[in-house]
């Protein structure tokens, strides 16, 4: 069974896709960071970075997005890319780059659409290749390429639907793209969705001519739409919603999108306890916040992220000592199996992007790896990120890339300790013992300070009580000096603040 559970909070809407009882995919919105992700925006160029090609551009938002000149020329192959779609031809002069100060001028009007969503402190992604998708077809405003979803796979589907929009009459140089729900939509569906596509675009494009300044022109279609179409088009059972209004804004909605032949059924939740952790989804998401992730087999994953990519380690744990060392190659493939699903499930609910490197555990035979490695791949057929894969080194190590559109779950939740900026640790009570030492004698040395008082944090008083206290109080004496020792539990447990008796001022080192 597939379903969606959707809760909604004063600040934030999330969604849970749930197959077989079992979390496979999260949503997590927040009120303050709502997506931009296909809004198009009449912008204003702020700076140009002839270096790198590329430019800021003032959109009314937080944050200035960012423009790269391979965003400005029209590019065939990054449609494709972006769409996973075939097209036809593709004209190789269209993908030569030219000089950004030929195409753009500090302070002059573009119209842009984000294809990326801020993440900490970059701005939104840009492109002037306008693309405004509908449920089955997206329309390329400023392409005259048409092309067909690569995910549709049958020969007789694929020239049915290239001859079907070849014949649409529009302009010349607009393009269409047929998306793989729209493999069971009628003609007129897709005739009437063409309309509506081309109607959005005349209305920006008026928008755009008639305001003034930096606005948003178009915006994508929200949470709640979007999900109930992808419920509707990959046929989820059912979706349950703890919301009043949102469910009756699906309701609304179903009429609209759903066919005759649609078993999507939309309740509303009622019970008391709350709708996550009535199905098991908070244990989820509090697992996706740690590192280790632990197996059935008894292996486990270890989730690592650095500034320039995600680690994924495969373990072996506990799972090995259960065979009994019987036929340790197949228990390492079995833990590598389960470790491939999990992975993909796991980058699903983490929302992890960007490089990401799996270390699967070292095995003797490479029909045995490449096991693993289609495994992995067919595990992450559902994920509805684009996702690159490279093969399997002989060391274990899977590459691969994920599309980063939006910030990780991590990144939503939250945010850089403050006592250990991020690093995840911090000094031992011995490290913090040695520097209170150099800083009571650069005190008395430089400072001319023979009476201190020290504020130390309880855990560190009473590290010190047991090990150093005596040695710095008599190193202390030995510089006709004095110091006493005091707690204030306000303090970090590896920081030290050291005053003058005398004048009650705070000394700094």
């Amino acid at each position: 069974m597939k379903e969606i559970l959707i809760n909604v909070a004063s600040k934030e809407l999330r969604v849970a896709k749930i197959k077989n009882k079992r979390l496979n995919d999260l949503l997590v919105e927040r009120k303050k960071s709502r997506q931009i992700v296909g809004n198009i925006y009449r912008g204003k160029v702020k700076n140009i970075l002839k270096n790198i090609q590329s430019a800021f551009i003032d959109i009314g938002e937080d944050d200035n997005g960012f423009i790269h000149i391979s965003d400005i020329v029209e590019n065939a192959q990054k449609f494709q890319e972006m769409f996973d779609m075939d097209f036809d031809s593709i004209n190789n002069q269209e993908n030569q780059e030219t000089d950004i100060t030929k195409v753009l001028k500090a302070n002059q009007t573009v119209l842009v659409q984000v294809v990326k969503e801020p993440i900490g402190t970059k701005g939104a992604r840009l492109t002037s290749n306008v693309s405004i998708p509908g449920r089955f077809l997206v329309l390329l405003p400023n392409s005259p390429h048409r092309g067909v979803s690569k995910k549709i796979t049958d020969n007789k589907s694929r020239t049915r639907l290239k001859s079907l929009i070849q014949a649409f009459e529009m302009p010349s140089d607009m393009g269409l793209i047929c998306r793989t729900s729209c493999l069971n939509a009628t003609q007129d569906q897709l005739i009437d969705e063409a309309h509506e596509l081309i109607e959005i675009w005349q209305n920006t494009r008026y928008q755009f001519e008639k305001t003034k300044g930096t606005s948003l022109l178009y915006q994508e279609s929200d949470v709640t739409k979007r999900t109930l179409i992808t419920a509707i088009d990959k046929q989820y059972d059912r979706i349950l919603v703890d919301d009043k209004a949102t469910f009756n804004s699906l309701l609304r909605m179903q009429k609209k999108y759903a066919t005759e032949d649609c078993k999507l059924k939309i309740e509303l939740y009622r019970d008391k306890l709350p709708i996550f952790k009535r199905f098991g989804v908070e244990k989820e998401i509090d697992k996706a916040a740690n590192r280790k992730i632990w197996l059935p087999s008894g292996g486990y994953l270890f989730f690592e992220r650095t500034e320039a990519m995600y680690t994924v380690d495969v373990n072996t744990g506990r799972g090995q000592k259960k065979d009994g060392g019987k036929n340790v190659e197949e228990a390492i493939v079995h833990v590598n199996m389960e470790a491939a699903d999990e992975i993909a499930r796991q980058l699903s609910i983490r929302n992890i992007g960007g490089l990401i490197i799996c270390d699967f555990i070292d095995m003797r035979y490479r029909k045995n790896g490449r096991r693993v490695l289609d495994r992995l791949k067919a595990a992450l057929k559902e994920d509805s990120a684009k996702i690159t894969i490279l093969g399997m080194s002989e060391f274990g190590l899977v590459e691969m890339t994920r599309q980063r559109s939006r910030e990780s779950l991590i990144q939503t939740m939250f945010t850089d300790c403050p006592y250990c900026y991020g690093k995840g640790v911090v000094k031992n009570f011995e490290s913090v013992s040695v520097e209170l030492e150099r800083a009571i004698l650069e005190l008395i040395h430089c400072g001319d300070n023979f009476a201190l008082d020290v504020n130390l944090h309880p855990q560190f008083d009473q590290y010190l009580t047991k090990n150093d206290k005596e040695f710095l109080c008599e190193m202390a004496e030995q510089h006709n000096a004095k110091v006493l020792f005091k707690t204030k539990d306000t303090l970090h447990i590896s920081e030290f603040e050291i005053f003058n008796s005398t004048n009650g001022q705070l000394l700094e080192v």
